[in-house]
This record gives structure tokens, sequence and C-alpha cells, in this order.
């Protein structure tokens, strides 16, 4: 049986037939999505921001607006 590491508090924990994995209990499990919800965890935005302008949509027709007559 695979055996991992909680990354929550570092307990070795029974992969197979954990219903909180990759955590061992559902306390880490909720420690986790706390830090997430506070910003403490961010997944990196390498996209440059988005400008919509008269530019952006020249560039790509299907972003334009349809015109209702």
């Amino acid at each position: 049986m695979p055996i991992v590491k909680c990354p929550t508090c570092g307990n070795e924990v029974v992969w197979n037939g954990n219903e909180h994995r990759p955590f061992c209990s559902e306390r880490c499990k909720l420690i986790d999505f706390g830090a997430w919800a506070d910003g403490e965890y961010r997944v990196p935005d390498e996209q440059k921001e988005i400008k919509w302008d008269e530019d952006l949509e020249e560039s790509s027709p299907r972003l334009k607006p349809e015109k209702v007559d």
C-alpha cells in the first residue's frame, strides 16, 4: 500500500481507502482549504492583462459584439 505524507501536518497516511487523501484527516483538509481561501496559496498568473480596447476587438473579430438594428 502506498504511503504518503499529509501536506498539512506531515503525518504518514495510507493512500488507498483514505477518504481524505492526500490529507490524513478532515481537519487537515479544512486547514488547507482555509489557506487557499485566505489567499496564502496562489497559482501564479503568467498571462498578460487583457485590455478590452479597439485594437483587441479589431484583431479578434469573434470578440466584437454584434450590432442589432
